[in-house]
Protein backbone atom coordinates (compact mmCIF):
# COMPACT_ATOMS: atom_id res chain seq x y z
CA UNK A 1 0.00 0.00 0.00
CA UNK A 2 1.46 3.38 -1.12
CA UNK A 3 1.45 5.94 1.29
CA UNK A 4 1.07 8.79 -0.56
CA UNK A 5 -2.12 10.87 -1.40
CA UNK A 6 -0.26 13.27 -3.82
CA UNK A 7 -0.36 10.76 -6.48
CA UNK A 8 -1.95 12.51 -9.31
CA UNK A 9 -5.92 10.66 -9.49
CA UNK A 10 -5.99 7.33 -11.65
CA UNK A 11 -10.13 7.62 -12.64
CA UNK A 12 -11.10 4.48 -14.24
CA UNK A 13 -13.66 5.32 -17.43
CA UNK A 14 -14.11 1.14 -17.38
CA UNK A 15 -14.96 -1.41 -14.76
CA UNK A 16 -11.94 -1.80 -12.48
CA UNK A 17 -12.95 -4.57 -11.09
CA UNK A 18 -10.52 -6.92 -12.66
CA UNK A 19 -7.70 -3.80 -11.78
CA UNK A 20 -8.97 -4.10 -8.24
CA UNK A 21 -8.78 -8.26 -8.11
CA UNK A 22 -5.43 -8.19 -9.95
CA UNK A 23 -3.72 -5.93 -7.24
CA UNK A 24 -4.83 -7.47 -4.35
CA UNK A 25 -4.28 -11.21 -5.68
CA UNK A 26 -0.55 -9.37 -5.79
CA UNK A 27 -0.84 -8.58 -2.25
CA UNK A 28 -1.98 -12.11 -1.25
CA UNK A 29 0.75 -13.32 -2.80
CA UNK A 30 3.60 -10.60 -1.91
CA UNK A 31 3.15 -9.46 1.61
CA UNK A 32 -0.04 -11.42 2.89
CA UNK A 33 1.39 -14.77 1.99
CA UNK A 34 1.75 -16.89 4.79
CA UNK A 35 0.28 -14.83 7.46
CA UNK A 36 -2.03 -16.40 10.43
CA UNK A 37 -4.61 -13.82 9.48
CA UNK A 38 -5.55 -15.08 6.51
CA UNK A 39 -8.34 -17.69 5.86
CA UNK A 40 -6.85 -20.73 3.49
CA UNK A 41 -10.60 -21.48 1.89
CA UNK A 42 -10.58 -17.83 0.30
CA UNK A 43 -9.12 -16.41 -2.46
CA UNK A 44 -8.84 -12.94 -4.04
CA UNK A 45 -12.29 -11.53 -5.82
CA UNK A 46 -14.70 -9.05 -6.97
CA UNK A 47 -17.77 -10.47 -7.37
CA UNK A 48 -19.69 -7.34 -8.48
CA UNK A 49 -18.55 -3.97 -9.39
CA UNK A 50 -21.32 -1.28 -10.35
CA UNK A 51 -21.26 2.48 -11.19
CA UNK A 52 -23.31 4.21 -8.89
CA UNK A 53 -23.64 7.97 -9.31
CA UNK A 54 -19.99 8.71 -10.65
CA UNK A 55 -18.01 6.59 -8.66
CA UNK A 56 -17.36 2.56 -8.89
CA UNK A 57 -18.34 0.70 -5.94
CA UNK A 58 -18.21 -3.29 -5.07
CA UNK A 59 -16.94 -5.73 -3.00
CA UNK A 60 -13.90 -7.20 -2.38
CA UNK A 61 -12.76 -10.64 -1.21
CA UNK A 62 -9.62 -11.90 0.39
CA UNK A 63 -8.36 -14.52 2.48
CA UNK A 64 -8.38 -11.59 5.09
CA UNK A 65 -10.76 -9.73 4.82
CA UNK A 66 -14.37 -8.65 2.85
CA UNK A 67 -14.91 -4.79 2.34
CA UNK A 68 -16.47 -2.62 0.18
CA UNK A 69 -14.29 -0.81 -2.06
CA UNK A 70 -15.26 2.45 -3.99
CA UNK A 71 -13.10 3.68 -7.03
CA UNK A 72 -13.23 6.95 -8.70
CA UNK A 73 -14.95 7.04 -12.37
CA UNK A 74 -14.37 10.81 -12.73
CA UNK A 75 -13.15 13.58 -10.73
CA UNK A 76 -16.26 14.52 -10.20
CA UNK A 77 -17.03 13.23 -6.92
CA UNK A 78 -14.05 10.92 -5.97
CA UNK A 79 -11.27 13.07 -3.68
CA UNK A 80 -8.14 11.11 -2.60
CA UNK A 81 -7.08 11.31 0.93
CA UNK A 82 -4.35 10.00 2.25
CA UNK A 83 -4.09 6.56 2.98
CA UNK A 84 -5.83 5.58 6.83
CA UNK A 85 -7.27 8.65 6.42
CA UNK A 86 -11.36 8.55 6.83
CA UNK A 87 -14.34 10.07 4.08
CA UNK A 88 -17.97 9.30 4.81
CA UNK A 89 -19.88 7.62 1.73
CA UNK A 90 -23.80 8.08 1.91
CA UNK A 91 -25.38 5.59 -0.04
CA UNK A 92 -29.42 4.78 0.23
CA UNK A 93 -29.17 2.70 3.31
CA UNK A 94 -26.82 5.44 5.50
CA UNK A 95 -23.76 6.84 6.04
CA UNK A 96 -20.85 4.81 5.81
CA UNK A 97 -16.87 5.52 6.40
CA UNK A 98 -14.10 4.17 4.22
CA UNK A 99 -10.33 4.35 4.66
CA UNK A 100 -8.00 6.16 1.81
CA UNK A 101 -5.93 3.41 -0.12
CA UNK A 102 -3.09 3.79 -3.14
CA UNK A 103 -1.86 0.74 -4.69
CA UNK A 104 0.57 1.56 -7.74
CA UNK A 105 -1.37 0.35 -11.32
CA UNK A 106 -4.66 0.88 -9.90
CA UNK A 107 -4.69 4.19 -8.36
CA UNK A 108 -6.22 6.01 -4.93
CA UNK A 109 -9.55 3.93 -3.70
CA UNK A 110 -11.00 3.56 -0.21
CA UNK A 111 -12.70 0.61 1.36
CA UNK A 112 -14.90 0.11 4.13
CA UNK A 113 -14.41 -3.54 5.90
CA UNK A 114 -17.21 -5.81 6.60
CA UNK A 115 -15.69 -8.68 7.89
CA UNK A 116 -11.90 -8.54 9.16
CA UNK A 117 -10.37 -11.79 10.10
CA UNK A 118 -12.78 -13.68 7.70
CA UNK A 119 -12.67 -17.06 9.58
CA UNK A 120 -16.02 -17.55 9.84
CA UNK A 121 -16.47 -18.19 5.99
CA UNK A 122 -15.62 -22.09 5.11
CA UNK A 123 -16.38 -21.27 1.25
CA UNK A 124 -15.42 -19.01 -1.43
CA UNK A 125 -19.30 -18.93 -2.48
CA UNK A 126 -20.51 -18.08 0.77
CA UNK A 127 -18.06 -15.17 1.10
CA UNK A 128 -18.79 -14.10 -2.03
CA UNK A 129 -22.89 -14.17 -1.46
CA UNK A 130 -22.48 -12.47 1.51
CA UNK A 131 -20.20 -9.63 -0.01
CA UNK A 132 -23.14 -9.02 -2.74
CA UNK A 133 -25.71 -9.25 -0.43
CA UNK A 134 -24.23 -6.59 1.55
CA UNK A 135 -23.73 -4.71 -1.87
CA UNK A 136 -27.46 -4.61 -2.71
CA UNK A 137 -28.32 -3.83 0.63
CA UNK A 138 -25.93 -0.61 1.01
CA UNK A 139 -27.63 0.55 -2.28
CA UNK A 140 -31.43 -0.19 -0.73
CA UNK A 141 -33.42 1.96 0.83
CA UNK A 142 -34.64 0.54 4.28
CA UNK A 143 -37.92 0.15 4.17
CA UNK A 144 -40.46 2.39 6.83
CA UNK A 145 -42.50 1.01 8.70
CA UNK A 146 -46.29 1.89 7.86
CA UNK A 147 -47.50 5.28 9.55
CA UNK A 148 -49.91 4.43 12.52
CA UNK A 149 -53.03 5.51 12.16
CA UNK A 150 -53.87 9.13 14.17
CA UNK A 151 -55.20 8.18 17.64
CA UNK A 152 -55.86 11.91 19.07
CA UNK A 153 -55.91 10.29 23.08
CA UNK A 154 -52.58 8.36 22.20
CA UNK A 155 -50.89 11.36 21.38
CA UNK A 156 -52.18 13.54 24.08
CA UNK A 157 -50.98 10.45 26.07
CA UNK A 158 -47.45 10.38 25.06
CA UNK A 159 -46.96 14.22 25.03
CA UNK A 160 -48.71 14.54 28.58
CA UNK A 161 -51.56 16.83 27.60
CA UNK A 162 -54.59 16.20 29.87
CA UNK A 163 -57.49 14.66 27.35
CA UNK A 164 -60.07 17.75 28.08
CA UNK A 165 -57.23 20.41 26.80
CA UNK A 166 -57.67 18.56 23.54
CA UNK A 167 -60.28 20.53 20.98
CA UNK A 168 -63.04 18.01 20.34
CA UNK A 169 -66.00 18.23 17.74
CA UNK A 170 -69.92 17.01 18.68
CA UNK A 171 -69.09 13.64 16.94
CA UNK A 172 -66.00 12.73 18.62
CA UNK A 173 -67.48 13.75 21.99
CA UNK A 174 -70.39 11.26 20.84
CA UNK A 175 -68.47 8.02 19.89
CA UNK A 176 -66.81 8.60 22.94
CA UNK A 177 -63.73 10.61 22.35
CA UNK A 178 -63.33 12.03 25.91
CA UNK A 179 -62.79 8.51 27.15
CA UNK A 180 -60.25 8.06 24.43
CA UNK A 181 -62.22 5.59 22.02
CA UNK A 182 -61.34 6.02 18.68
CA UNK A 183 -63.21 8.96 16.55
Amino acid sequence: MSTTGSAPLQVHADNPAALLQHAFAMIADGRMAGLPICNPALTVAVPTMRLHEDIWIGVLVTPWTIALAVLPHSANRFRPIEVGQQQCWTFASGDYVFMGNHEPGLGHYQTCSLFSPVFEFAYQATAEATACAALDALLTEPARAPAAPHNPAEAARLSGTPLGDQPMDRRRFLRGGLFGARG
